[in-house]
């Protein structure tokens, strides 16, 4: 979604950036900043990525998208408690959680599949953005097949929400754990990407943009690939090289 404005005399396209509150039974659950479309994929993207649940749920009910809340039909796995979840379109859950509570909700990864590193090397110019193109506000995450061919991709202002919304969807399409999958992700990679790739079952994480340190630790001990600075023909490994075919 986009909206237009006018700057210096001239029309131009900006993303959309609204807040939207996540229901479950009725009770607020979380908040997030995000670009709306999608809006029920990313509702069950990051309940799921929360370990909150690992089914779809009805979602969409009740919803009053004109005032930016959507609600998901529980019974949730456990209790969120007292906490809530804010989050902002540019950090995701911030230094949420530590290793070993992802540990609860993402078991190591299977070994395989075997990419070729050409391929990885590849995968972002193949994420389609038509968005980010018409505004450069917004981040993408792309679902791929080992062949490196693209299943799914989402755009967002949330890079984190980019990779909710496409979680969120292959849950609707029973296609959860992503274990023969890769998921992209357009922007760097911190901790709470890799967080949500390996609840999700991926082996393989692929980022534009640099890893942060957490990032790297999460994925070696969850047994994910995770490469970054893919541009062009090169790629860096960071871990999980076993999955990597092919030289430096």
């Amino acid at each position: 979604m986009t909206a237009t404005i006018v700057r210096d005399g001239r029309r131009d396209e900006v993303a959309v950036e609204e807040p939207l509150e996540l229901r479950v039974d009725g009770t607020p659950v979380a908040v997030t900043m995000r670009t709306p479309g999608h809006d029920e994929e990313l509702a069950l993207g990051f309940l799921h990525g929360e370990g909150l649940i690992d089914r779809a749920h009805e979602a969409g009910l009740n919803a009053d998208l004109a005032n930016n809340v959507i609600e998901v039909r529980g019974p949730l796995l456990r209790d969120p408690g007292s906490r809530r979840f804010y989050t902002t379109s540019s950090c995701g859950v911030c230094g949420k959680g530590a290793l070993e509570e992802v540990a609860v909700s993402a078991p190591r990864a299977q070994p395989g599949p075997v990419v070729d590193r050409a391929v990885l090397a590849a995968l972002p110019d193949r994420l389609r953005q038509p968005t980010f193109e018409r505004t450069g506000g917004l981040h993408a995450t792309g679902l791929f097949d080992c062949a490196g061919e693209l299943q799914v991709v989402r755009e967002d202002v949330g890079r984190h929400n980019a990779m909710d919304k496409v979680i969120g969807r292959a849950l609707l399409d029973g296609r959860l754990p992503l274990s023969a999958s890769i998921l992209c992700v357009s922007g760097r990679l911190a901790f709470e990407l890799v967080q949500k790739a390996a609840v999700a079952g991926a082996p393989i994480l692929v980022g534009v943009g640099a890893p942060t340190s957490l990032a790297i630790e999460l994925a070696a001990d969850r047994g994910l690939t995770l490469a970054g600075f893919a541009r062009g023909a090169h790629v860096n490994v960071y871990s999980g090289e076993e999955r990597v075919r092919g030289g430096q």
